[in-house]
């Protein structure tokens, strides 16, 4: 949009108020923008700053572009049609949401995350290109994943990496300060590269475990199914 009036329009359309249209045709909301829903194709203006949540989950977006530059809260851009995670945020101060897309790849990605990060169910082959912290819990089940390599080196909270393509367990997180889940992955033969410390369960079922030597410190229950 190249003009003042058509910005209006369309924050009145999507029910945006409290906005700032700045100098650069950017906008600047005090408040959340919830903008799920709407069958976008595209984020027709460009958002500067939120101070709040960002959500434009539930449509058709295939990329970012027209998103906010800093989000002062939760952003979610969950069931779209994203194949790139370009233009989104660097920073996210509460949880991001990218679940249930096209992502092949995290590269473009925040690298600080306060809250919880979730790449869950997307077609990813690695993590590589992710973020270097993640204040919670890192959810990247559902995926086309060989290998962990790009996950931080400690989780707060749990790590999830069910359902995946999994050979090993190369590139895990060091330290999970909650539960690693790890079951059903139908490729997965050895827990080589598995956390150093998990605070609570390690939880791992599979058949197909032939080196079941884990040098590992659990705080909880290890539960690795009919294995060795």
């Amino acid at each position: 949009m190249q003009n003042k009036e058509e910005i209006i329009k369309w924050l009145k359309e999507m029910k945006i108020k409290k906005y700032t249209i700045n100098k650069d045709l950017t906008v600047t909301v005090n408040g959340d923008v919830d903008i799920s829903c709407m069958d976008l194709t595209v984020i027709p203006i460009k958002f500067k700053e939120i101070k709040g949540k960002f959500d434009c989950s539930f449509n058709n977006l295939k990329s970012l572009k027209g998103g906010p530059e800093k989000v002062y809260s939760y952003y979610s851009c969950k069931y779209n049609r994203l194949i790139t995670l370009k233009d989104c945020p660097k920073e996210i101060n509460d949880d991001f949401d990218c679940s249930d897309n096209r992502l092949t790849s995290l590269e473009g990605g925040p690298e600080y995350v306060s809250g919880s990060f979730y790449c869950n169910s997307n077609r990813l082959k690695s993590l590589k290109g992710g973020p270097n912290v993640v204040g919670e819990n890192y959810y990247c089940q559902g995926n086309a994943l060989k290998t962990l390599e790009g996950s931080p080196n400690q989780i707060n909270s749990n790590f999830y990496c069910s359902h995946n393509n999994l050979t090993s367990l190369k590139g895990s997180p060091k330290i999970v300060n909650g539960d690693f889940y790890c079951s059903f992955n139908d490729k997965l033969i050895s827990f080589e590269g598995c956390p150093k410390i998990v605070k609570n369960n390690f939880i791992c079922y599979s058949h197909y475990i032939n080196n079941c030597d884990l040098r590992i410190k659990v705080g909880g229950k290890m539960l690795i199914g009919n294995v060795c």
